[in-house]
Parts: C-alpha cells; sequence; structure tokens
C-alpha cells in the first residue's frame, strides 16, 4: 500500500499548536505504515509541543512557516500578505506535488481562498463547494453549499449535486444517493428563479433526484444530498449549531434549580450524551472537504480537538484511496455533454 503524505496545518484553530500536534500524533501512531504527516507552521513552537509526548513518531515531519493567518484576517489580504504563512506554505506542499492532501482548522474563509487559487478547479467547476453533514432520524445527510459560494446559479446547484452525489456514495457508502433540492414547498412550481431553474437541470440530470425538501427535511433524512445556495446553507449550519448549545444551556440551568433536578439531569445526561448529543459532534466527522477543487483540502472547526484534527486526516487519506476527485472530474466531464 503507497504511503499518503497529509499536510497539518499546525497554526490552525483556537488551540494551535497544541491541538493540531495531538491529533497529527494519534494519528501518525496508529497509521504508521499508512500515512506521512507534515506539519507547517512555527517549528520551534511546534516543536516544543512534540516534545510534550513520551514518543514522537518517525513518519511525522515539520515544515517550518514564520507567518500565521488568525480568524480575524481577511482572506484575501492574508494569501497576498502572508505568504509564508502555515496555510500558503502548505498548500504549496500540495500544489508541487509533494503532499497529497491538506488539512487545517484555522480561517475557513482563508483555507478556502488560499485552495482554490492555489490548487485551482477540478475541470467542469465553475465554484468549488463546501458540505455540512447532519445527522437525521435515518443516519446522516450533507448540505451543500454551507458557504463557499453565497451567489450560485443553478448550474453550481447542479455541480453541488454531482460532486455530493459522489462523496456520498464513496465516503459514505450510499450506493443510490437520494438529492433533495431545498426550496419553500415540495411542488415543482415552489421557489425563487434559482430554484425553479435548478430543479429543471436536476431532473433531467440523471441524479436520483426526488424534488424539492423543505427545512422540515434536513433532520429528517428525506435526502442523502440537498442542494442550495451557500447563503442559504450557511444559515442553516449556525442554526443548527445554535440548536446543541441551546440544549445543554437548558439541561444546566434545570440542575441549577436544585439538588434533586441536578440529579436527575446527571443520570440523564450520560444517556443523552451517548446516544443523541454524540451524533451532532463535530468531532466524529473531523472536517469537511472543499470539494471542486483539484486537490484534497480538508476544513475543520475552529474549536477541533485532537480527536476531530485525527478524524480530518483520516477523512483526508479517504478521499485519496476511494479517487473522489478523479471521480468528480470523470461525471463533471459527462455531465458536460448535457448542461
Amino acid at each position: 500500500m503507497k504511503k499518503i503524505k497529509i499536510v497539518v496545518d499546525a497554526m490552525g484553530g483556537d488551540f494551535a499548536p497544541l491541538n493540531d500536534v495531538s491529533g497529527a500524533i494519534i494519528a501518525a501512531e496508529e497509521k504508521k505504515d499508512e500515512i506521512d504527516i507534515i506539519l507547517t507552521g512555527r517549528v520551534n513552537l511546534i516543536n516544543d509541543e512534540l516534545k510534550k509526548h513520551k514518543v514522537r513518531p518517525d513518519n511525522i515531519f515539520v515544515v517550518n512557516a514564520e507567518e500565521v493567518v488568525t480568524m480575524d484576517d481577511s482572506p484575501v489580504e492574508s494569501l497576498k500578505t502572508k505568504s509564508d504563512s502555515s496555510i500558503s506554505v502548505g498548500l504549496n506542499l500540495l500544489k508541487e506535488k509533494k503532499a497529497d492532501a491538506f488539512i487545517s482548522a484555522g480561517n475557513t474563509g482563508a483555507v478556502m481562498t488560499a485552495s482554490i487559487l492555489k490548487l485551482g478547479r477540478i475541470q467542469g467547476v465553475g465554484r468549488p463547494t463546501i458540505g455540512s453533514l447532519f445527522p437525521t432520524d435515518k443516519g446522516k445527510t450533507m448540505v451543500f453549499d454551507v458557504g463557499a459560494s453565497v451567489d450560485c446559479k443553478p448550474v453550481h446547484l447542479l455541480e453541488f449535486a454531482v460532486m455530493g452525489n459522489i462523496y456520498m456514495k464513496n465516503v459514505y457508502n450510499i450506493i443510490n444517493p437520494k438529492i433533495g433540492l431545498l426550496s419553500v414547498g415540495e411542488e415543482k412550481s415552489k421557489g425563487d428563479a434559482l430554484t425553479l431553474e435548478a430543479y429543471e437541470l436536476l431532473e433531467n440530470s440523471g441524479l436520483n433526484f426526488i424534488g424539492n425538501v423543505e427545512g422540515r427535511d434536513v433532520l429528517r433524512g428525506k435526502a442523502d444530498v440537498i442542494v442550495c445556495d451557500g447563503f442559504v446553507g450557511n444559515v442553516i449550519l449556525k442554526f443548527a449549531e445554535s440548536v446543541l448549545d441551546v440544549m445543554k444551556n437548558k439541561f444546566r440551568s434545570y440542575a441549577e434549580k436544585g439538588f434533586f433536578k441536578k440529579i436527575w439531569v446527571g443520570m440523564m445526561y450520560g444517556t443523552l450524551k451517548n446516544v443523541v448529543l454524540k451524533d451532532f459532534d463535530y468531532q466524529e466527522y473531523g472536517g469537511v472537504p472543499l470539494l471542486g477543487v483539484d486537490g484534497i483540502s480538508i476544513i475543520g472547526h475552529g474549536k477541533s480537538s485532537p480527536i476531530a484534527i485525527k478524524n480530518m486526516i483520516y477523512k483526508a487519506e479517504e478521499m485519496i484511496r476511494k479517487e473522489v476527485n478523479s471521480k468528480i472530474r470523470e461525471e463533471l466531464s459527462s455531465l458536460a455533454i448535457k448542461k
């Protein structure tokens, strides 16, 4: 089995480089024969973190990058003014074929912008897309786009559907993913100009298109892939993230109202955490890929834990071994004739 080289942005995220290095070490130890990991960032800080661990796997390497893109930096400006950032250096390694994939829990906009401009798009892709996984009562569904493109055209939604279809088939082993178009009603006639035109394209695409789905259908598992404009998708994502926090706060507030209520919450919380909340835990899924760029670029949550970093690395490896980008290229090439 060929060893895969995965670059980890060691300066990305709220807890960098601590969590990035810790997650990289877990992955490197568990997959010594399958992957090499390259950490990009300030070498002195990275080495300080590596020294805190009892063992330094020999499949971890460090490449120096003196600059750091913060969460407050402008994506475009950071690309222009911070050419020696851990993001730029890491993506350059991928562009130069010195690595096979790149992951980062850093500034999402900066990672997306740098990935698109440095790696370029897969032929046939008008807009790269980023999706988010949502648990449902039937398993899982993925929404594309959740923020990469906020002014989509109908053909872009078709591309999102094609890329989402391939991703769900290969990464989550769903044989014939059901594709839904997010709208304000199930009827074909419902929606704005974008969704009405996108409906026609999807209906004639050859995909397993089930028609329009509404906001209430996202968590019901009606579709495996749901496509929408990135503006709408990002609103859904941020709303969903807030629901989990509200649930936790409600339990905490209830527990503070009395001793017996605290005991009851304590008894219930274990079940709630392991059965319900686990499905909403981003750590389990790691990050999400920026589909449509000519290379594997995985973007993680800013608060990514070592486990989340490890799972991002594994997701990158899986995408490479299953040749997801090659399949996207082939599918869009044949689709181009129909568009």
